[in-house]
């Protein structure tokens, strides 16, 4: 054997095996001489007829412009043309998982095993490295990977050439920290042995192992491969860790050995279950298995119509109700008997879609074998394009999403090496889905600074609002606060830093260099979440990624100037008009006769009530806009009520865009008036629902702005919080006021943010105030923002006219520990103090 043929580089499959004397035999370790490889698969065609229907040449991820776009009922291939950071090199045996917006990758090679931990994040489009530390595995390839909310495990694979590892491995990905882990083996039984090209599968609080290949040659160079067909359950512990192997007892046969197929979990009708399709065991397999959680039985459910070619190496995900197969390897146009052993096989860019409630397969590529023709690229047009065939690639969903990157290039064949693709594809699958409320940033007397947070699958977002009522002309004076019990102004040196500095295109430009710096250093600043009403940062691709579950912080801006004393505990006060508009999209669903077309703004017509009235600010791609003026419908527009806030009809409606707005009459926001917002994504599949509505009021002339740029430290036992000074006409703040949300002895956490109980812990003329653990430990936690329970500030700044908007700052904690304190409701709630520790 010549050492070229030992090189990983040199190996045409995942598996890196060795070529030599296996490269043209019937033996049972998929690794095909490349000269056998046909040339390349045209692309679908009635996926470049959806294609052709988007936005013509546009790059990926642009919003309508110009005309009006078309919309698609189906799925459609859209090609990532441009990111930045720091982009990993191509590779084949690599996995992907998601964590809300950001995709990490691990494993895999091509000139050897990467060891890296690549993250990508897919709204600001940047690849970057984030600072692991902790217990960090060596690279490995074709291994398991899931993903359990913010935390990654990962099982298996090929380590180095010829060693396969058992290993099992956490990420905490909310502080990029390793850990390994020891499970306990299964009773009267072995672990699993070491092993790759196995599925491994997470269904609730377990994950399923489901065959694979192990090398039982003793000799490190050698590779005597055994295919398998065992099944493990491994019990995860909440939070962090595992539990312990066991061997579930099952019925009805079940799938033979195999490695390189596929394994999903789909849990939307009756009880959970695991599908498992295709695979390898000297022949690529076509079959498909089905194992009931419940009663543990084993059968091969019937389906219909065309199912996809026997395959291996493929990848299979979930998206509601259906599984998406995508390439692998398939056999050869010209074989005779595919199923045979040592059969010919090239690589496919093929699409096949089995909905689950139907068990109907329908297929949107070349997979019968009459149709898999020897044509080659079609180009650079990523709408006339999918991606091409390959293999050994990774995938996974974000949203509706159904992304793809890398993987064996089963275009480019050579002996001597070979090569990976280097593009990244996503799968436009469905309308964006319903976005949280709108937040606020900033409110002035003629604008008011909204930003809402992004949608996995929203190209752009279309912004409508509504006016409420005539403008206040007249400020409330709420009754004096209730004292406040003595807190603690000293400092203690911070273990984690959250910053609230949402706005506009300060964040923007966060976002675009921040996603290359990962968390690490012994602080972490974060940008905040808004919600209730409140601002939001965008998504930066180097942050936390569980700011919803540790210390971080919400900011919302009351909006009425007021006299007197900001108190928040009284229904009458300032505090409470815009407590009531946070709550109003929690508690009340998006209703039908508040909602319309986009680009048809309804004017006030006869026998039409005003606040079913609404008007289009724009379309935009960013996720904020300062709005200081609206769009009057054009002469004689009237867009008529819908329940969703979107048409049915999608064969005829056009989606708006800028070009829709030019001559439009337009509209000056008011002093001192309220105004309803909500946001819709848009993207070529068409306009998603609008989100609830949120309501905001302009400032009265002569009040302070409010606070902002709010940042919380955490320190052992208390909370130090700074903020940057409003604007004031007079340029005076005489002082400031803070006020913590506390528990009521009778009260819901649950309750809405109007009915909750606060004391002023600080009034001053400092830009800052340290809360004690005496009042962290009376802290009332609000759980009416879903998944994000957070403890609750308010802080106003008083002028000589009185005080000006208040900023609500929901800081949010900790589920995990959350969940271990409810059993001891007399212990004392706090975030995690590891949360923005990132330091070793």
């Amino acid at each position: 054997m010549t050492p070229s043929l030992m090189k990983i580089s040199s190996i045409p499959h995942v598996h890196f095996a060795i070529v030599s004397h296996w490269g043209r035999s019937t033996t049972k370790i998929e690794v095909p001489h490349p000269a056998s490889l046909t040339p390349p698969i045209a692309p679908p065609t009635s996926l470049k007829r959806q294609q052709r229907q988007t936005s013509g040449k546009r790059s990926a991820g642009d919003p309508p412009v110009g005309t009006m776009t078309a919309v698609t009922e189906s799925p459609v291939w859209r090609k990532v043309h441009s990111f930045t950071g720091v982009i990993p090199r191509s590779r084949h045996g690599h996995r992907a998982a998601a964590i809300r917006e950001l995709i990490v990758v691990f494993g895999g090679g091509n000139e050897g095993i990467a060891e890296d931990l690549h993250v990508y994040n897919t709204v600001s489009k940047q690849w970057f490295l984030p600072a692991v530390r902790g217990d960090i595995p060596p690279g490995c390839a074709a291994h398991g990977f899931v993903c359990e909310g913010t935390r990654i495990l990962v099982f298996g694979g090929m380590v180095e050439f010829g060693k396969y590892t058992n290993n099992l491995y956490e990420l905490q990905a909310s502080r990029w920290l390793w850990k390994k882990l020891k499970p306990r083996p299964p009773r009267n039984a072995f672990p699993p042995c070491p092993r790759i090209g196995h599925s491994f599968t997470l269904v609730g609080n377990k994950c399923y192992l489901f065959g694979g290949l192990a090398n039982d040659s003793e000799d490190p160079n050698g590779n005597i491969p055994r295919y398998m067909n065992d099944l493990y359950e491994l019990e995860l512990q909440s939070v962090s860790g595992v539990r312990g192997w066991s061997i579930p007892e099952t019925k009805g046969g079940g799938p033979s050995v195999r490695e390189s197929h596929t394994s999903v979990a789909y849990t939307g009708q009756g009880s959970p279950k695991l599908y498992i399709f295709g695979g390898m065991q000297g022949r690529r397999l076509d079959d498909l298995w089905q194992l009931d959680l419940d009663s543990m039985v084993w059968s091969t459910p019937a389906t219909r119509g065309s199912p996809p070619l026997p395959r291996s190496l493929h990848s299979a995900n979930v998206i509601a109700n259906k599984m998406y197969v995508f390439g692998g390897w398939v056999p050869a146009p010209e074989t005779d008997k595919p199923d045979a052993p040592g059969a010919e096989w090239i690589c496919t860019n093929s699409l096949s879609i089995l909905d689950f409630d139907t068990m109907t397969w329908q297929s949107l590529g070349p997979d019968q074998q009459d149709q898999v023709q020897n044509q080659g690229p079609q180009g650079d047009d990523p709408y006339s394009n999918g991606p091409k065939a390959r293999a050994g690639h990774c995938t996974t969903t974000v949203g509706s999403r159904f992304y793809v990157w890398s993987g064996r290039d089963g275009y480019c064949k050579s002996w001597s090496f070979q090569v990976c693709c280097k593009d990244l594809w996503y799968l436009e699958t469905d309308r964006p889905s319903t976005p949280e409320a709108v937040l606020l940033v900033k409110s002035t007397v003629s604008m008011l600074h909204v930003a809402w947070r992004p949608l996995a699958a929203a190209d752009c977002y279309i912004l409508q609002i509504q006016p409420v009522g005539p403008p206040s002309t007249s400020t409330s004076e709420p009754p004096t606060a209730p004292a406040a019990p003595p807190g603690s102004d000293g400092k203690a040196d911070p273990t984690g830093v959250q910053s609230c500095q949402a706005q506009g295109e300060e964040a923007s430009k966060k976002e675009e260099k921040g996603s290359s710096q990962g968390v690490s250093g012994e602080q972490q600043e974060t940008l905040v979440e808004v919600s209730n009403g409140s601002t939001e940062p965008r998504p930066e691709g180097g942050r936390n990624p569980e700011r919803h579950a540790h210390g971080e912080t919400d900011v919302n801006h009351c909006s009425r100037g007021q006299e007197g004393d900001p108190d928040p505990s009284t229904k009458t006060s300032a505090t409470e008009d815009s407590s009531t508009t946070q709550t109003r999209h929690e508690k009340e669903p998006a209703t039908p006769h508040r909602t319309t077309e986009p680009g048809s703004q309804a004017d006030q017509v006869p026998g039409k009530p005003a606040d079913t009235v609404w008007f289009d600010v724009g379309v935009f791609k960013s996720l904020f806009s300062e709005v200081s003026r609206y769009y009057l419908p054009a002469n004689g527009e009237h867009g008529p009520a819908s329940s969703s806030g979107r048409s049915t009809n999608t064969k005829e409606r056009k989606l708006p865009g800028p070009q829709d707005y030019e001559g439009r009459e337009k509209q000056e926001l008011a002093p001192g008036q309220s105004y309803r917002f909500r946001v819709a994504g848009i993207n070529c599949c068409g306009q998603g629902d609008f989100s609830p509505s949120s309501e905001f009021r302009t400032c009265q002339p002569g009040f302070p702005g409010a606070p902002s740029a709010v940042k919380i430290t955490k320190a052992s036992d208390s909370v130090h919080i700074t903020w940057e000074a409003p604007p004031s006409p007079s340029g005076r703040i005489f002082e400031y006021s803070m006020y913590l949300a506390v528990r009521k002895s009778r009260s819901s956490s649950s309750e809405r943010l109007s009915q909750m109980a606060f004391i002023r812990i600080y009034r001053g003329t400092k830009t800052s105030c340290t809360v004690s653990s005496t009042h962290l430990d009376n802290a009332h936690i609000d759980c009416t923002a879903p998944n994000r329970p957070a403890v609750v500030f308010r802080i106003a700044a008083k002028n000589e006219q009185g005080y000006g908007p208040a900023t609500q700052i929901r800081w949010i904690q900790d589920t995990g520990k959350l969940r271990a304190s409810s059993a001891r409701p007399d212990s004392p709630t706090e975030a995690d103090p590891d949360a923005a520790d990132s330091s070793s």
